[in-house]
């Protein structure tokens, strides 16, 4: 008795392993529709977290710096750096570095990008906010004012 179930269950595996000939993949391909709704959603999602990157960023304390002296203050750094040996002349480079840094943002946040950030938001917020189930309070929570939801048409909602 004992063989007969190991030919039973070796004729099992054999039948159930065996697999017909391979069928040759058919290639997917998307709709002109589709390719444009999934463009549309990430230009939207980029447009949105443009925003959101802008209006989350915190706000600089203290006493503003002017341009001029900030290129004044790198003009002076680097004339100590070319004199200065050692430890002054690696503090010198550093303050150079920091300095182009500062100058630099300060020429990536300007308030005309703000400006032109919010309007490309007001536009979609709306429908993106549709299309993902975002709801008012998350928009609110997210750092968007309610002025600008109010000019985006978000109504707001309770729950």
């Amino acid at each position: 008795m004992p063989a007969k179930k190991a030919t039973r269950t070796a004729a099992k595996r054999t039948t159930k392993t065996a697999k017909g000939p391979a069928q040759p993949r058919t290639q997917r391909t998307m709709s002109a529709s589709h390719k444009k709704a999934l463009a549309e959603g990430r230009s939207m999602s980029l447009t949105v977290d443009r925003y959101l990157a802008v209006v989350n960023t915190p706000k600089r304390r203290g006493r503003k710096v002017s341009r001029a002296t900030l290129e004044q203050r790198l003009a002076s750094a680097r004339e100590r750096s070319k004199t200065a040996t050692g430890v002054d002349k690696v503090l010198a480079a550093q303050e150079i570095r920091d300095l182009e840094a500062k100058i630099a943002q300060l020429d990536s946040a300007s308030g005309a990008d703000l400006k032109t950030l919010e309007a490309a938001f007001v536009k979609i917020a709306k429908k993106f906010g549709e299309n993902r189930g975002i709801g008012y309070a998350a928009w609110r929570d997210a750092g968007v004012s309610a002025q600008v939801l109010r000019r985006a048409g978000v109504a707001r909602t309770r729950g």
